[in-house]
């Protein structure tokens, strides 16, 4: 049994990118420790767990039945129940990280912490498995190597949340929610691709609004350069997870 760390803000991260991977974590037999900033029991985007909000768009943009049904799962789990807060995250010894993303607001304390930032810069160090979805990749992006001073990604290959995803479910809603679907102003995929050694390590994926599901791996889009696994949005999530596993196996 293996110990993964997910942390997340105290409220709007994306529930399927923290649930999915929780759900097949404990049931391949590991444990899951979250975190908060404050070891205050998150929530998550309460429109991608509903819809509320999402106008005509809603049955693509928030979660599947497959998210939702995984969050209302560990919504009510012990775990789930009992965060530990960021300042206590170095006294514990993981065996993996996985890094969920969120786009509305609340989720920045989770990308700008620096506790966060400089522990995944020792896991990343240490050669641990670390798995980012989304705007989780910003949250890699922004952690620093203490030995050269870049980002922990330059020299590494990565996806993320697409330019052409995060403009379009913008454009799509920004009419009567604003900038929900722009987290800065500045998109993930340019600030992900500052942090490269060049613009060709990072890769977009194929275009598609079709999610993945445990029969249907294929239709997800993931990156592994050496222990470190990426992801795009919350369609890529059963994909990621499975490959996520394989790291884990080859402590």
């Amino acid at each position: 049994m293996k110990r993964i760390l997910i942390p997340l803000p105290t409220k709007d991260f994306d529930p399927t990118e923290a649930a999915i991977p929780w759900k097949m974590l404990t049931q391949a037999g590991h444990a899951v420790v979250f975190a908060t900033p404050d070891g205050t029991k998150a929530e998550a985007d309460f429109r991608m767990v509903c819809g509320a909000g999402l106008g005509p768009f809603k049955k693509f943009l928030m979660a599947d039945k497959n998210g939702v049904s995984a969050y209302k799962s560990m919504h009510g789990s012990p775990e789930f129940d009992a965060p530990i807060r960021y300042a206590e995250i170095g006294d514990s010894n993981f065996d993996g990280l996985i890094l969920p993303g969120g786009h509305a607001p609340a989720v920045k304390e989770y990308l700008e912490s620096s506790v966060l930032q400089e522990f995944i810069a020792g896991m990343m160090g240490a050669d641990k498995p670390v798995g980012a979805v989304c705007h989780g990749v910003v949250l890699v992006a922004r952690s620093i190597n203490p030995a050269t001073g870049r980002s922990v990604l330059h020299g590494r290959k990565t996806t993320g949340l697409p330019n052409k995803m995060e403009l379009s479910a913008w454009a799509l809603t920004k009419l009567w929610l604003g900038n929900y679907y722009r987290t800065y102003p500045q998109t993930v995929q340019d600030e992900i691709i500052e942090s490269l050694a060049s613009p060709d390590d990072y890769f977009a994926g194929p275009s598609s609004i079709l999610r993945d599901n445990p029969d249907k791996l294929e239709r997800g889009f993931t990156v592994c350069d050496r222990r470190y696994l990426s992801a795009r949005w919350p369609g890529d999530i059963h994909r990621f997870v499975t490959e996520f596993l394989l790291l884990l196996e080859e402590n």
